[in-house]
Formats: C-alpha cells, sequence, structure tokens
C-alpha cells in the first residue's frame, strides 16, 4: 500500500474518521499467527467493521477480517477471530476508565509494519451525530472549491 519512513501501511479504516471524532490514538501490538502476518504483508486486511473492546484486563479486538494466506495449510485460522492486543497493564486500565466515564469506544485506525513488528493503530473515538458528518462534508466540498479556484486563478 503506501510507505512512510520504514512503516508500511497494510490496511486502513477509512470509514472511521467519517463516521466518529477521533480523541487520542496509541499503537499496540497484536498476537497473530505466522499464516496471518504473511497475509497482512500481503495486504489482504479489512478493518471496516472492527471494534477493540477490554475484556478481563485484555483488550481484544474483534470483526477485524485477516483473509487466509494462498500457501497455507488446512490449519489457517478463522479469518474473522478475536485477536488479543498488546498493551501495559497501565495503558489498559486508563482506556477503560475513560469509556467508562465518558461512553467511548475503541476503533482500530491502521494496521502497519514497523521494524518487522504488525502494529494497529487504536483510537479512542466518540461517535458523530449526522449533523456533524454533514458539517464535516460541507468543510471539505468548500476546500475542494477554494483549491480549485487556487489552481485556475494561478494559470490565469
Amino acid at each position: 500500500m503506501a510507505q512512510q519512513e520504514g512503516i508500511k501501511i497494510a490496511a486502513t479504516n477509512r470509514r472511521a474518521r467519517h463516521e466518529y471524532h477521533i480523541l487520542e490514538t496509541m499503537e499496540a501490538g497484536i498476537a497473530l499467527t505466522g499464516t496471518e502476518v504473511k497475509s497482512l504483508r500481503q495486504g489482504k486486511a479489512n478493518l471496516n467493521d472492527a471494534f477493540a473492546r477490554i475484556d478481563h484486563e485484555e483488550c481484544i479486538i474483534y470483526e477485524m477480517h485477516i483473509s487466509p494466506y494462498d500457501f497455507g495449510n488446512r490449519f489457517n485460522p478463522d479469518p474473522k477471530r478475536p485477536r488479543k492486543l498488546l498493551l501495559h497493564k497501565k495503558e489498559i486500565r486508563k482506556l477503560k476508565s475513560e469509556i467508562k466515564e465518558q461512553g467511548l469506544t475503541l476503533i482500530p485506525l491502521k494496521i502497519y509494519f514497523t521494524r518487522g513488528l504488525a502494529k494497529l493503530e487504536l483510537g479512542l473515538a466518540k461517535g458523530k451525530k449526522l449533523y456533524d458528518k454533514r458539517q464535516d462534508m460541507a468543510k471539505k466540498e468548500a476546500q475542494r472549491s477554494i483549491d480549485r479556484a487556487m489552481k485556475n486563478y494561478r494559470r490565469g
């Protein structure tokens, strides 16, 4: 997909920034099997419906789809199995308290490789209302029209 400074992005959740206000982001490791890592390196992951939850002092991601590796054997894991996120206990407790107090949710934003390790960017998010989405779309459209006008102005 895209590369920047030793980071290879395997998958992104483009819908997340449209559906949620992202208040804070953090990096977490993911507990994966060997064939899942190979499949991720090929960019065969989908984060669209994924979410994370804290259960029994562990952070777990649900509904993240990693396609089975093409050259794997019959022991390939289930594509939508829950996967454990690797966070420090202090970080998990902080997230748990913020989720409980403020009614926030954990949304995966992107999966990437850095120094050979699979990492997940996790966002602490609050859902947008319909009018917020309309307002954001209006801002984007206004910015596009400004950019278009500036481009035409520069041409002369």
